[in-house]
C-alpha cells in the first residue's frame, strides 16, 4: 500500500516539475509548445539536439532552468524506478496483490486525466506563473528571441494546428482583442511573414502567430479546440477580460478621486 502511494506521489511530483519547468521557459519568451517539449526532454534526459536546444544553451536563464530540470529528472526517474520495483515486489508477495494493482491502475488513470484536463491545467498554470514571477529569478531577457514583458504579460509564439479554434478564421472573426490578446504578426508555413496583419487576414493551419497578451490566456489559446467548447471558452475569456478592464479603470480613476478629495 505504501509503495503504491509512494509511486503515485512521485509521478505526481514529476508531472508538476515538468509543468513548472515549461512555464519557466515560457516566461523567458519561449513558445508554449517548444517549452513543454524542451522541459520534458531535459527532465527525462533525452537531450534532443535541435535549433531549439541551441536557443537554450545560448540563453543564461534557460540554461539554468534546463540544468535544474536535468538534475531533478535524474533523481525523479531513479525514484520512480526504485519505487515501482519495490511496489511490484511487495504486491507479488501480498495476498491483496490484485487490490494493489487496481489501486495503482486507478491512480495512474486519475493522474492522466488531471494532466490532460484543460480546466486543471489552466488554473495550475496561473498559480505557477504567479509563483515564478514572484519568487523566480527570471529577469534576464533574450532580446534576440521573443521578448518577455512584465506583470504576467508576454510576447510569444503560437503554432496553429488543424483542430485549433484559431484555424480557418479571420482576425476579425476571432476578435482576440476582446480577450486581451493582440496579434503582432503571422508567419506562414512557407516562411512568409505578415507584420501588423489586418482584420481581413485569415489564420491558416501551420501558421505561427506572434501574439501579445496575458501568459495564462496565451496558454489557454494554445489548448483551445474547434467546436462549441472553443466558442464557450472564447465567451468566458471575453467576460474575464471585461472584468480586467473594469478593474484597470477603477485603478486609473483612483488618482483622480484622490485629487478631488484634496
Amino acid at each position: 500500500m505504501i509503495a503504491v502511494l509512494s509511486l503515485l506521489i512521485t509521478l505526481s511530483l514529476s508531472l508538476l516539475v515538468t509543468r513548472i519547468g515549461a512555464m519557466a521557459l515560457m516566461l523567458t519568451g519561449m513558445s508554449s509548445e517548444t517549452a513543454r517539449f524542451q522541459a520534458r526532454s531535459a527532465f527525462t534526459g533525452v537531450g534532443f539536439t535541435t535549433q531549439e536546444s541551441e536557443s537554450i544553451v545560448t540563453h543564461p536563464v534557460r540554461r539554468r532552468i534546463v540544468m535544474l530540470m536535468m538534475l531533478l529528472g535524474n533523481v525523479g526517474i531513479a525514484a520512480v524506478v526504485a519505487t515501482l520495483m519495490l511496489s511490484m515486489l511487495r504486491t507479488s508477495q501480498s495476498d491483496q496483490g490484485w487490490t494493489y494493482m487496481l489501486m495503482l491502475l486507478a491512480g495512474l488513470l486519475l493522474l492522466g486525466y488531471l494532466a490532460k484536463n484543460r480546466v486543471v491545467a489552466r488554473q495550475l498554470n496561473r498559480l505557477i506563473a504567479r509563483g515564478l514571477q514572484r519568487w523566480g529569478n527570471l529577469t534576464v531577457r533574450d532580446h534576440i528571441a521573443i521578448l518577455q514583458l512584465e506583470r504576467g504579460y508576454a510576447v510569444s509564439e503560437l503554432l496553429v494546428e488543424d483542430q485549433d479554434w484559431l484555424s480557418g478564421k479571420t482576425l476579425m472573426e476571432l476578435k482576440l482583442p476582446n480577450e486581451g490578446v493582440l496579434v503582432l504578426g503571422i508567419r506562414r508555413e512557407d516562411g512568409a511573414y505578415l507584420g501588423t496583419p489586418t482584420a481581413e487576414m485569415e489564420v491558416h493551419t501551420d501558421d505561427t502567430l506572434v501574439i501579445y497578451g496575458p501568459i495564462s490566456r496565451i496558454e489557454e489559446l494554445d489548448q483551445r479546440r474547434k467546436g462549441r467548447s472553443g466558442e464557450v471558452a472564447h465567451q468566458e475569456a471575453v467576460q474575464e477580460q471585461a472584468e480586467v478592464i473594469g478593474e484597470q479603470r477603477d485603478l486609473d480613476d483612483e488618482p483622480e478621486q484622490e485629487e478631488e478629495r484634496l
